[in-house]
């Protein structure tokens, strides 16, 4: 064997190669030198697998998830891993066969078992995120030896984010592969089942969690969820044919192929070694102290993409055998340093089950840890050593090996080991007790000696694959004296506390010596309280909450080591019945549902649950989304150049730095703009590119182009702008102060008389009060693109864009350019998620992108990152609403003042329409005789503000379903009994003179009451709470009503392109935009229904602005309604024409008719247009019919809380929803779902943190949470466990196409009822405590408020009764 010699001296290892092999889905692949810089997401999109999506760039939401497989050489055997392809450094896969969403199935060959099922049970929307679904779910059941359960199948998913299903369906539709009922997967029969009824594709047994199908006239029955039972597969490591006959096989060359030593090299002098033996790695850290071990490269690669940080050297450490070693001996486990968490999860699994139990609590508690640390992507090449050494304040294990006594074994460059107590391993941030010639070897964990326990502790925003906001490990040894239990050794660890994982010795020392008991416990407390101190300005924010979760922490540990000890002699301390639900797990059963609707069949497709058109594309990873197009030859990419203060003077821009980057081919400001600089949606008040003042951070100054989208962003960071600061407005309470309001936004609302009603003595009483709306991101999960060119030399340009309004971006980019909007096209064939995101903030991207590609004459492509996307573009509003309610002691709503005020951000967008919708809604279902609602929209310094699904609706309504709830409370009512009397009803006169037609909101309401048992339900949480102190529960009722049109008169317009083919077949072209919603599948069953053919006979083509002009956007739920009957004027045109023909023979098909009117010279083309009826509103007498009908819904919720810590779940949800006669019922259901787990995140876990007086450790203007690492959206842990949907029966709509409604908004606001079943949760626990009066609750309602609201004596130790989180508003 060679050695490593100085810097200068070559490199000689024996097998040394500079050839590096993978295989992707069976393909041999050379990967040459000088790849480092790439991950394996860009090198997989760059040779055409653009199945794997880029959708966070840092592992948080499962989009590029593929699998891998390799030789494990301790194992000695093939395993089979899920990971994230876009933090993967290429070279780490060498050795690996790579499959990803291709390799496994698609349209023409045939679709895997897995993919077919996704497929059929309606479990892909948009379809971004279904190829990392789909390998995830392929992963584990190619690791497994049998199927597996559906807790595995659950968990395996916990690092897939699904913003659009509800993620109900994706999990119905691999339930099928789950191992429950044996029978389900042998050949023996399953007797005692009658013919026709539904089978539970995971028991194999009768049951009710199927679709429920009501029966009429014109029904037909289909069940959502797949009930097909696919046969079982038969193990085997390598040969994955015993599947599926078109299944990989793990290539034979990998197999006998020998690994070798590895040193490559990357751009910017990327350097990549992957030493083979610890000396070799040893010689490495001699030569290059300063290098970066990585694995998974989870940390170092979000830090090089995130943070911008060079690490020129990275050494590779996963094929290091005495790194990757666990040995279990005789006084504990020795983990090498370099051992995975997954693997090392399967080997505490094995010793708990095979020693004592008292010797395995260190274990246990590591597994229960290690289960909610990250998703298992990132488990499944995070290592222990990289956890360890990354020193993270809040590293979930860090305190656990603390705790546990661990001791850390480090080897230096000569060889020498020394150990160190893991207790004194952590010096400061991220400093740990390493020299720069030093590694982390191994990691001892002692076994435990009988009575002594170790307990693991974490609160989070979410529960699944999210960082710890406080975490703790925890450990105490009793030993019996004079028949007293007392403490012989101890230690107490917190995260999340201090710069580092945080050894509480005081309070350690204190127990030791002490009898377990109540005074100890109280002593602990005080200690513990002046032993942690967190200042008020502190990273991370919540001091509160984070100081009260060290009590709750502790407090929890006390009883459950009471729990473990009760039954020994001698131990007296008892836990309380009342007090076991504080140490209970929480065990999370597997989410039934059931869907239940009618089927009113017209025609051969309208009103029949077929599946989204595109779904077996969107399966197999073969739809195209925007960055998957292909790029034309000479393109660019573009990065933009962003404001870094809020509001400022620009007063130089410095491009020097960009200019001699590599890469770099220009960079263009507000003086190259060819066109105008000044846009907007509505008013033309934002500049394209900034001039002289910026007025938010994000703000764009210019754009840079360059050859790659690496080096185009590294050009942009290196334009240098220097600024003079000036005060900047960072909260709507700013803004009312500073009277900043954006021009001629002021809006008013009358109906009735307010002040007399509040003089004359009507109301028995007048509350005021005053309610906060938190925002909410998008997250759509493809982030926003645009793929610009120009046509004749820049006569025309075209554009590829992720649009909700493709006619915005022609719009645009002609305004820009200077063109006329006729030579600027732009197309969108589907985008993956918009709810409103990309209705206008996307246009601003096009034009930017636009002045490059029109200027240097070449195709530009920009694709914003997720962290940058979720800064600059805007969220749903928040709002601040100041009510003042008159009512009677029975509780009758008479008079409503109500000053409502949105947060529109530094350009007007389209604040006034959201604020106007709000105020529209503001009375949400009840009926007010006299009402005055003034609005105005805020100018503040962050991001404009846009519109988002509900637009403005569902924060109006949150603030009535509030002061409802204040009502409840005065008048000692329930707040059901408070709606029920305050109803509209047919023929009421709304606030803005719209009389109420076609109401069905009381039946809808009775029957949603009487089917989820509520007076029963009530009675079952009230006997809960009486027996439990720690855990609540709550339930909640909720209507809902949303009026269907867009409040602009004119947008309501539709048009559509219908062309009739000889062979039968029918192209479609509306103004639409597909984003999942299902439109393009509803709009072609229109069109399949009337010309009476198959519903695969109808294609929908791009949305395109060179085939339907001015279309308007892809918004106010209503496209079905508009673009379904612009497309059946289209279809009945072509028949009326048609109909001669057919009169004159008894054709034998369509296609048959068709081409007998070719033959007769008829017209086959058509073009539908539909105007939207007897709308229109004026501002200015504040009067008129804003809406076309309403879609009413309502809905019942059941939580169940932690007042320690603040956790919650929903155990229950009932929805139902009067959507006429569903045009697609499966599709309906299928977005109430989706809305609801969207407002679930909305009232209780999305929180959006920006840079204000209320977060003063984040710089002023900057969003915080801007990327999945700080921002939560619901995961599949968040779904309800019981999760029912119905459709309201018999209840036909006159007022739109084929009786139908629309769906896409109205069920968002539905997910308040889980909001208002948490606060009533609360309201039990904090009268258990002795508090009965009214409080507020902000949403989201996080873990913070829900623990802090929840009074008792820990939070009393530190806040008053009244307290309230802080809140972005």
């Amino acid at each position: 064997m060679g050695s490593l010699m100085n810097e200068n001296e070559t490199v000689r290892i024996e097998d040394e190669s500079k050839e590096a092999i993978t295989y992707v889905n069976g393909v041999r692949r050379v990967l040459p030198d000088g790849l480092a810089h790439l991950t394996l997401l860009e090198y997989l999109r760059e040779i055409g697998l653009t199945g794997t999506k880029l959708g966070c760039g840092e592992g948080g939401c499962g989009a590029c998830t593929v699998m891998v497989s390799y030789f494990d050489q301790n194992l000695k055997k093939c395993v089979h891993h899920a990971i994230n392809a876009c933090l993967a450094p290429l070279y780490s896969v060498e050795g690996m066969h790579v499959i990803t969403v291709e390799g496994i199935g698609n349209r023409k060959a045939g679709l895997h078992p897995i993919q077919e099922s996704l497929a059929r049970s309606h479990g892909s929307q948009c379809g971004f995120c279904t190829p990392g679904f789909v390998m995830s779910m392929y992963a584990l059941l190619r690791s497994s030896k049998e199927p597996p359960t559906e807790e595995q199948i659950e968990e395996s998913l916990a690092g897939n984010l699904c913003r659009c299903t509800g993620y109900r369906p994706i999990l119905d539709s691999f339930r099928v592969f789950a191992r429950t009922n044996n029978a389900l997967y042998t050949n023996t029969s399953l007797q005692g089942i009658t013919a026709g009824e539904f089978i539970c594709p995971s028991t194999g047994k009768p049951c009710s969690c199927g679709t429920k199908v009501e029966s009429s006239e014109e029904t037909i029955k289909q069940n959502l969820s797949n009930a097909g039972d696919w046969r079982p597969f038969s193990y085997n490591e390598t040969d994955g044919t015993t599947y599926t006959s078109k299944e990989l096989i793990f290539p034979p060359e990998l197999l006998s192929r020998k690994l070798t030593y590895l040193s490559l090299s990357g751009s910017n002098g990327r350097k990549w070694y992957r030493p083979l033996k610890l000396q070799h790695l040893l010689d490495l850290k001699a030569r290059f102290p300063d290098a970066r071990l990585v694995i998974g490269n989870t940390e170092v690669g979000i830090e090089v993409r995130l943070k911008g940080i060079h690490y020129p050297i990275l050494i590779s450490v996963a094929h290091v055998p005495e790194l990757n070693h666990i040995r279990i001996e005789d006084d504990g486990l020795e983990i090498g340093a370099g051992v995975k968490l997954s693997q090392l999860v399967d080997v505490l699994k094995k010793v708990r089950n095979d020693r004592p139990e008292y010797e395995t609590s260190s274990c246990r508690a590591l597994i229960e840890q290690i289960k909610w640390f990250a998703g298992t992507q990132i488990r499944n090449v995070a290592s222990v050593g990289g956890n360890i050494c990354t020193a993270s304040p809040i590293s979930d294990l860090n305190p656990l090996w603390m705790a546990t006594g661990a001791k850390f074994r480090i080897i230096d460059c000569k060889g020498n080991v020394r150990s160190c107590l893991a207790k004194n391993f952590f010096r400061g941030y991220r400093k740990v007790d390493l020299t720069s010639s030093e590694i982390l070897l191994s990691v001892s964990l002692p076994w435990n000696k009988p009575f002594e326990f170790v307990k693991e502790f974490k609160q989070s925003h979410r529960r699944d694959d999210d960082i710890a906001i406080v975490n703790a490990g925890m450990r105490v040894c009793l030993e019996e004296k004079d028949k007293k239990w007392v403490v012989s050794d101890a230690l107490i660890v917190y995260g999340g506390v201090a710069p580092l994982s945080f050894a509480a010795s005081k309070t350690s020392d204190f127990l030791i010596g002490k009898i377990w008991n109540k005074e100890l416990l109280l002593g602990a407390l005080k200690i513990l309280g002046e032993e942690i101190v967190l200042k008020e300005d502190a990273p991370g924010g919540m001091v509160e909450f984070r100081k009260s979760l060290t009590f709750s922490f502790f407090f929890k540990f006390f009883l459950w080591v009471c729990h473990q000890m009760d039954g020994q002699p001698s131990f007296l301390e008892k836990v309380p019945a009342s007090h076991v639900s504080a140490v209970d797990s929480s065990v999370r059963p597997s989410i039934s549902s059931i869907q239940d609707f009618e089927i009113r069949k017209h025609g051969t497709s309208v009103g029949s649950p077929e599946a989204h058109i595109s779904s077996r594309l969107q399966v197999s990873g073969e739809a195209e989304y925007t960055d998957d197009a292909p790029m034309p030859p000479n393109s660019l990419h573009a990065a933009l150049i962003l404001s870094r203060k809020p509001h400022a003077r620009i007063l130089t821009i410095d491009d020097l730095g960009a200019r001699s980057s590599h890469g770099f081919v220009g960079i263009f400001l507000a003086k190259d703009v060819p066109g105008k600089n000044m846009i907007g949606p509505v008013i033309a008040d934002e500049e394209l590119f900034a001039t002289e003042f910026v007025t938010c951070v994000g703000q764009v100054i210019g754009v840079v182009v360059a050859d790659t989208h690496e080096n185009a962003k590294l050009a942009a960071r290196k334009v240098h702008v220097e600024y003079e600061e000036l005060p900047a407005v960072l909260s709507i309470e700013d803004s009312i102060q500073a009277n900043s309001y954006h021009p001629n936004t002021e809006r008013c609302m009358i109906k009735g008389d307010v002040e007399q009603c509040f003089q004359s003595g009507q109301c028995a009483s007048i509350i005021e009060g005053e309610v906060r709306v938190g925002g909410q991101e998008h997250f759509y999960l493809e982030p926003h693109g645009t793929l610009l060119w120009t046509v004749d030399s820049g006569n025309e340009v075209h554009m590829i864009s992720s649009t909700q309004a493709p006619q915005k971006h022609q719009k645009y980019v002609s305004h820009v350019l200077g063109l006329p909007m006729s030579k600027v096209v732009c197309k969108t064939k589907r985008i993956g998620g918009g709810f409103g995101g990309k209705e206008t903030r996307s246009a601003m991207l096009a034009a930017a992108a636009a002045v490059p590609s029109y200027l240097l004459n070449r195709p530009v492509k920009i694709i914003l990152d997720r962290d940058i996307d979720m800064m600059i573009m805007g969220q749903r509003h928040s709002f601040l609403g100041k009510y003042k309610v008159g009512f009677t002691n029975a509780g009758k709503v008479l008079a409503l003042d109500l000053h409502i005020y949105n947060n529109a951000g530094n350009s007007l967008d389209l604040s006034l329409a959201v604020l106007e919708r709000a105020m529209f809604h503001s009375n949400n279902v009840y009926e007010i005789a006299n009402v005055r609602i003034n609005g105005k929209a805020c100018f503040t310094n962050f991001p404009s503000n846009t519109a988002f699904r509900g637009f403005g609706g569902p924060q109006g309504m949150l603030i009535a379903e509030n002061w409802i709830e204040r009502i409840a409370v005065e008048v000692n009512k329930s707040p059901e009994e408070i709606k029920e009397m305050n109803f509209i009803s047919e023929g009421s006169v709304l606030h803005y003179g719209q009389i109420v037609e076609d109401c069905t909101l009381g039946r809808l309401w009775n029957e949603l009451k009487s089917s989820c048992d509520f007076i029963n339900a009530q009675n079952e949480t009230d006997n809960f709470n009486r027996h439990n102190r720690w855990k609540k529960r709550g339930i909640a009722m909720v209507p809902t009503t949303f009026g269907i049109s867009f409040t602009f008169k004119s947008m309501n317009q539709a048009g559509a392109l219908v062309q009739v083919y000889t062979d039968g077949t029918v192209l479609v072209t509306h103004g639409g935009v597909e984003m999942g919603q299902g439109l393009h599948t509803k709009v072609a069953q229109i069109a399949a229904s009337c010309f009476n053919i198959p519903l695969s006979a109808v294609f929908i083509s791009d949305t395109s602005t060179d085939k339907v002009p001015n279309a308007s956007p892809t918004a106010a739920s209503a496209s079905s309604d508009m673009y379904g009957a612009a497309v059946l004027d289209a279809c009945e045109q072509i028949k009326a024409r048609m109909k001669p023909i057919a009169s004159k023979s008894n054709f034998s098909s369509f296609a048959e008719l068709v081409s007998a009117c070719y033959l007769e010279r008829i017209d086959l083309s058509a073009h539908g247009f539909f105007i939207t009826p007897d709308i229109g509103f004026d501002w200015k007498t504040r009067k008129g019919n804003p809406f076309r009908y309403f879609t009413y819904g309502a809905a019942f919720s059941e939580v169940e809380i932690d007042t320690l810590t603040g956790d919650f779940h929903t155990r229950r949800a009932d929805v139902l929803l009067d959507l006429g006669f569903s045009l697609n019922p499966a599709i309906d259901v299928g977005q109430i779902e989706g809305a609801f787990v969207q407002g679930l995140g909305w009232v209780a876990l999305e929180e959006l943190k920006w840079g204000d007086k209320a977060h003063k450790w984040i710089p002023p203007g900057c969003l915080f949470t801007c990327g999945p690492g700080n921002y939560k959206l619901p995961s599949l842990n968040d779904v309800p466990f019981k999760f029912n949907v119905s459709l309201l029966k018999n209840a036909p709509n006159k007022k739109a196409i084929h009786s139908s409604k629309a769906v896409g908004e109205p069920p968002f606001f539905l997910a308040s009822a889980a909001f208002f079943a948490i606060k009533n949760a609360i309201k039990s626990a904090r009268t258990e405590a002795g508090y009965s009066d009214w409080f507020p609750l902000d949403n989201p309602a996080t873990p913070e408020r829900i623990r802090m609201a929840c009074t008792d004596e820990f939070t009393k130790l530190l806040v008053d009764s009244d307290f309230r989180p802080k809140l972005s508003v």
